[in-house]
């Protein structure tokens, strides 16, 4: 909801010197044309052996500072000077909900407040499920968040907040579709108070408008914007985190291959069919021991979807990333469940990881698409 910024630094006020209710907040990001003391500060009441305080970590994006508060003046004193820094994003967690704000290019106020999920202290057979994106949230209104979608969303995040472990300014979502994962990727991140720029590609112009039209009605549009362009060629710059959930075939290639280029700090990538790797499985020798697999054509298939994403996090390994191979979601929500994890690490492929991708290539007598596009 739009409001004056000094109305909406009230309530974030009142929430942050809330002795009882408070429970964590981030304040992070930049408004336009200024530059705050720290490109981070959080705050979290703390019970030490003197009585419970306030504490204030504040980082200048080399080390942390960290600062114990007695409520009160000092409290208020402390919070006071972080609300006259100019931060872009301040997200506040508290016993009765979240509090998000988010400062616009015009100066203007956007603060969404969303009760809380679940009770603060959950157990046994009572215990709800904690979403990351708070099912309240206006994106899901637009969407149509039914419970699949909600499942859908939430997975995604879990995975991508247990890969990206720290803070990024641009995620490229390559072949974004109709976008809500990539809507639900930047709330994620605003979440966490960082100050973070998302790009959507997808090669329909129609997907473009839709999606930058929806941007608008979100009021994020500053933020996140969408380009119409293939996957191999948009014109976007890099970025620290590449998407590319559900390419198909070897657009997935062409998503991870741009990640590569780009030196993406992380990559998460969902393949959907897998066509490539079969074709040419149909059409040469099976390696010895393997004719029983791929006579039958549904095994075949199957067996190249797996043949294919193994290719795929080893090429990736040798170009310097750290890869799992994981389930995205439950197999029974959808049959496309494999999700690739890639971080990167800049360290040199060894002889045994180059062995092992030379020695399932031969064996097979396969060419991946993205050894061409990396040049292996």
């Amino acid at each position: 909801m739009r409001q004056p910024l000094d109305e909406a630094l009230a309530e974030i006020r009142g929430a942050l010197l809330d002795r009882d209710g408070l429970r964590r907040a981030v304040a992070a990001g930049r408004r336009r044309g200024t530059s705050p003391q720290w490109v981070r500060a959080e705050l979290r009441p703390v019970a030490l052996k003197r009585g419970d305080e306030l504490q204030l970590v504040t980082s200048d994006g080399n080390r942390p500072a960290t600062r114990n508060l007695a409520w009160g003046e000092d409290a208020e004193a402390a919070v006071d000077g972080l609300l006259a820094q100019p931060f872009g994003n301040w997200h506040v967690e508290t016993a009765s909900g979240t509090l998000q704000l988010r400062v616009t290019k015009k100066g203007d106020a956007q603060l969404h407040r969303s009760a809380v999920v679940a009770p603060a202290q959950p157990t046994g057979h009572d215990r709800e499920k904690e979403y990351l994106l708070d099912p309240g949230d206006p994106l899901y209104a637009a969407i149509g968040g039914n419970a699949a979608k909600r499942r859908q969303v939430d997975a995604f995040l879990r995975a991508l907040a247990s890969t990206v472990d720290e803070p990024v300014r641009r995620v490229v979502d390559l072949g974004c579709g109709n976008a809500y994962l990539t809507f639900a990727a930047y709330r994620y991140f605003a979440g966490r108070g960082e100050d973070v720029e998302v790009i959507g590609v997808d090669v329909r112009e129609d997907q473009r408008a839709r999606n930058t039209a929806l941007a608008e009605q979100l009021g994020c549009a500053d933020r996140v914007r969408f380009i119409a362009g293939s996957i191999a060629d948009a014109p976007v710059g890099g970025a620290d985190v590449v998407l590319a959930l559900h390419a198909c075939d070897t657009a997935t290639d062409d998503a991870l291959a741009r990640a590569v280029r780009w030196d993406a700090r992380f990559v998460l990538a969902a393949p959907c069919c897998h066509h490539d790797i079969a074709a040419q499985l149909r059409r040469g020798p099976a390696a010895d021991g393997y004719q029983m697999i791929t006579r039958q054509a549904i095994l075949r298939e199957r067996f190249a979807d797996v043949l294919t994403d193994a290719l795929r996090a080893a090429l990736l390994r040798l170009s310097g990333y750290r890869v799992d191979v994981v389930e995205f979601v439950e197999s029974r929500h959808t049959p496309r469940n494999v999700l690739l994890r890639a971080t990167r690490t800049g360290a040199p492929p060894t002889e045994e990881q180059r062995a092992e991708y030379a020695s399932l290539t031969g064996a097979w007598q396969i060419t991946p698409a993205l050894a061409g596009l990396l040049g292996y």
